[in-house]
């Protein structure tokens, strides 16, 4: 076979054209290989990567699930509350304010239960607060009583009033079983017409008393003897109310104080002008001025005329004193010194109350301790209004004219949790406050 150099060229050329394509081939499937899969370290970031998400991820859905729990718990308390509030708003409101009826309220003078004279009172009212005025501690959870213009629960017979007896309280009952213990009740006693039952007691007036004796001084003068029993004496006790009556309204509530708020008004007789202020005694010891004795004439035997000598003179007449129950504002009088009564009360929500024990809410309300708990040094954690000798308690002043005082009191301690409370618990604990206005007197003392 003869090679030309054409030829030689032609083979030359196909030679190195088909290594080239083999090179070529072998490159493009290494290239293929290695992009069709990933290499260990390349594995370890991404999966590195994923999980660094994915616990992102649902520590942002643990935040999110815990805000949204808390606030549908605090959302379920507020609205609890405020038709309990509502449900209390509407029954102050309807409240009977006369002279003639009695109201088991607080009456604790500071928390204190001696009350004395204001300083500029003490000349005319002294020998009335010896004598004894009104006095209702109620340490720990308070308990109020009045006759109200709202509907209640009527005896199955005899003639409806408009009129109900209308209580609040905290079941403070220690008896085994009790469910009701801890929780605020409220009294709905519907009561029939005078005379048209000889079993369901009627609207009673002074000196008859709704739930404890009425001091001396209060009593319509002449006072009977013996003094009458009060009507209703389970409403002051501890023990329990007629279901028939009674509800519990409030099963998340389990600390109750109220205090009052004095009008602000001016003394009928010297003039002189007095500012609103908060206290625990329903009435405004600051008016004790007494109108001027009015003279009264002695009746004397005519004398006998006789023709010698001049006549005789009738005597001068003498004034005869004020007595100090009619100076001295010291006794509730159909509450005509009070504008408002201030309520507040702490709520528990349901998912938190298992976590506490019966003893821990007890020592924070100053509920009757059941078996086996001990006191605490300061009880109640959640104190009293005007209570002066705890540490950092504000003093006197203060309490009389700083609004929301106790309720700041009250989150300090839960806060401090001196009890040991579970810190869930604690965040599902609040505490809350409203003004109750009274409705404007209807018959008063002259």
């Amino acid at each position: 076979m003869i090679w030309n150099r054409k030829s030689l060229a032609i083979c030359s050329q196909a030679l190195w054209s088909r290594l080239l394509l083999k090179r070529f081939c072998q490159n493009g499937s290494q290239s293929a290989g290695r992009s069709g899969g990933f290499t260990l370290a390349e594995v370890v970031v991404s999966v590195g990567v994923l999980v660094l998400l994915v616990f992102l991820a649902s520590q942002l859905l643990n935040t999110a699930a815990t805000v949204t729990r808390l606030g549908h718990k605090q959302m379920d308390a507020d609205a609890q509350t405020r038709q309990l509030l509502d449900r209390m708003e509407v029954d102050v409101a309807q409240m009977v304010k006369r002279a003639d009826v009695d109201y088991y309220v607080k009456s604790s003078w500071f928390a204190t239960a001696s009350p004395t004279p204001e300083p500029g009172c003490v000349a005319t009212c002294a020998s009335l607060y010896s004598s004894g005025v009104r006095i209702a501690l109620q340490p720990g959870n308070d308990t109020i009583a009045f006759y109200g213009y709202v509907p209640g629960y009527y005896p199955s017979t005899g003639s409806q009033s408009p009129l109900s007896l209308v209580a609040y309280r905290i079941n403070q009952d220690t008896t085994a079983g009790n469910r009701a213990y801890l929780k605020l009740e409220r009294m709905g006693k519907g009561l029939v017409w005078n005379a048209v039952s000889n079993t369901d007691v009627p609207v009673v007036f002074l000196p008859i008393p709704i739930a404890s004796p009425v001091p001396t001084p209060e009593l319509p003068q002449p006072t009977v003897s013996p003094n009458p029993t009060p009507a209703w004496p389970v409403i002051a006790s501890n023990g329990p109310w007629s279901s028939s009556e009674s509800e519990v309204i409030g099963p998340q509530v389990f600390r109750f104080e109220y205090y009052y708020l004095l009008k602000g008004q001016t003394d009928p007789i010297n003039g002189a002008v007095y500012n609103p202020r908060f206290s625990d005694m329903p009435w405004d010891g600051r008016i004790c001025s007494c109108p001027t004795p009015t003279p009264t004439a002695t009746l004397t035997p005519v004398p006998t005329p006789t023709p010698i000598g001049s006549p005789t003179a009738s005597p001068v007449p003498e004034a005869t004193p004020t007595p100090p129950v009619r100076c001295c504002h010291a006794a509730p009088e159909g509450m005509q010194d009070i504008a408002a009564i201030v309520a507040v009360i702490a709520v528990i929500d349901t998912q938190s109350k298992v976590l506490v024990t019966d003893c821990q809410l007890a020592q924070l309300s100053g509920a009757p301790l059941p078996a086996g708990c001990q006191q605490p040094a300061q009880y109640p954690v959640l104190i009293d209004w005007g209570n002066t000798t705890c540490a950092g308690c504000p003093n006197t002043a203060d309490w009389q004219t700083k609004p929301g005082l106790l309720l700041a009191q009250w989150r300090a301690a839960i806060d401090a949790n001196t009890v040991g409370l579970p810190a869930p618990a604690i965040s599902g604990i609040r505490v809350y406050e409203r003004v109750l206005y009274l409705p404007p007197p209807t018959l008063l003392a002259p």
